[in-house]
């Protein structure tokens, strides 16, 4: 008995190691295996080999349409200013700056930043082959930072960009910026509006108001060029970048479109912006400001005008010699009238021609007079 258990114990050890060296023996030659035959994406040499299939998700692929339908409208601009050798005379030309534009229609107007061009005697601007055009200015408008040049070419080699619009614009709404920064060509960048009705101080000194703020990276050579929706259309001109360091620094401004609409209207017909006007002179926002007012104070008022026509009225001085303070407009159309700033913001949504309703401050008493808007 003893006997028997003892040769079912040995039968037992024998048949688990056999079956142990086997399964191990399996494994082996599977690993081997492995080894031995390179997988798709390895070579022979252990290096890794790019997939043979390119992922791309729906919104990447809408981006990239978005960029290859668009780039063609940017330009890339030179400016260029004349400069005399001290010893020669002789007089040479050499690059100023460099910005970003965009094309506007096919008569070859193009739109950029006034500051890009400002100081120039010669521009050139480079459409999507990549050829350099002469360009002339047809107009600027510094109070907004805009110009719009103009190239002769043929219409086929202009892509108008489509012109969208920026009052029903909302916070966190997608946008795309196309420029040359750091005079890199054809450069996007991405982001979301990151507020709206932003004012910014242009070269002019004016405030502009109603501004676009994104995060989008707009750097040094982007002023001038589109900020676009999702679907590609215009939506602002991006202007100018808030950072420390010069650098893009996720706070970019861009003028909205609706503003940009109508300057650049005015520009292309008549060289300049033809701004409504009252009729008046004022004093200065810091005078005003001294003097403890809130309001514009009206410092003279021009022979003919529709303001001398309403009897509005200027400062003088009496006999005595006494500063005799004119009307102060504290409103007109019922906008809010808190400095002379806020004069040339709400008129130029007026055409010469138009009357409007202001209300004054005289002697403590407070009038309303219709004045007909004249032309600059």
């Amino acid at each position: 008995m003893k006997v028997l258990n003892v040769l079912l114990i040995v039968l037992t050890l024998g048949v688990g190691f056999w079956v142990g060296k086997k399964f191990n023996v399996k494994e082996l030659s599977q690993e081997e295996e492995q080894i031995q035959t390179p997988s798709q994406n390895t070579s022979v040499h252990g290096k890794r080999e790019a997939s043979p299939v390119q992922y791309i998700t729906d919104a990447e692929q809408a981006t990239i349409n978005l960029f290859e339908k668009s780039a063609p409208s940017v330009c890339y601009i030179t400016t260029l200013q004349e400069r005399q050798d001290y010893w020669s005379r002789n007089i040479s030309e050499i690059p100023a700056g460099t910005g970003s534009g965009f094309v506007w229609d096919t008569e070859g107007h193009i739109i950029t930043n006034f500051h890009v061009i400002n100081g120039g005697s010669k521009f050139k601007v480079a459409l999507k082959d990549g050829v350099a055009y002469d360009a002339k200015v047809v107009g600027m408008e510094p109070n907004k930072d805009l110009a719009v040049l103009k190239i002769d070419v043929p219409a086929d080699k202009l892509t108008p960009i489509p012109v969208g619009e920026s009052a029903n614009l909302k916070v966190g709404q997608s946008v795309y910026a196309i420029g040359n920064p750091f005079g890199l060509d054809q450069t996007l960048t991405t982001g979301v509006i990151s507020a709206l009705g932003r004012e910014i101080t242009s070269i002019g000194g004016r405030p502009i108001k109603d501004v676009i703020q994104t995060d989008a990276a707009i750097n040094p050579g982007n002023s001038g060029g589109p900020l676009l929706d999702s679907s590609g259309r215009l939506i602002g001109v991006n202007t100018m970048i808030y950072s420390p360091s010069g650098a893009s620094a996720g706070i970019g401004f861009s003028i909205p479109v609706d503003e940009v609409n109508w300057v650049v209207s005015d520009l292309i017909q008549y060289g300049e912006v033809k701004r409504p006007v009252l009729g008046i002179q004022l004093f200065s926002p810091q005078q005003v400001e001294n003097l403890g007012i809130e309001g514009a104070l009206i410092y003279s008022v021009v022979a003919g005008s529709g303001a001398e026509k309403a009897g509005l009225k200027g400062t003088t001085r009496s006999r005595l010699g006494e500063i005799v303070m004119g009307d102060i407009i504290t409103s007109i159309d019922s906008k809010p009238v808190k400095s002379s700033n806020d004069i040339f913001l709400i008129l130029e949504k007026y055409n010469p021609g138009d009357k409007v309703k202001v209300t004054i401050k005289r002697d403590e008493r407070e009038e309303e007079k219709e004045v007909t808007l004249g032309g600059n």
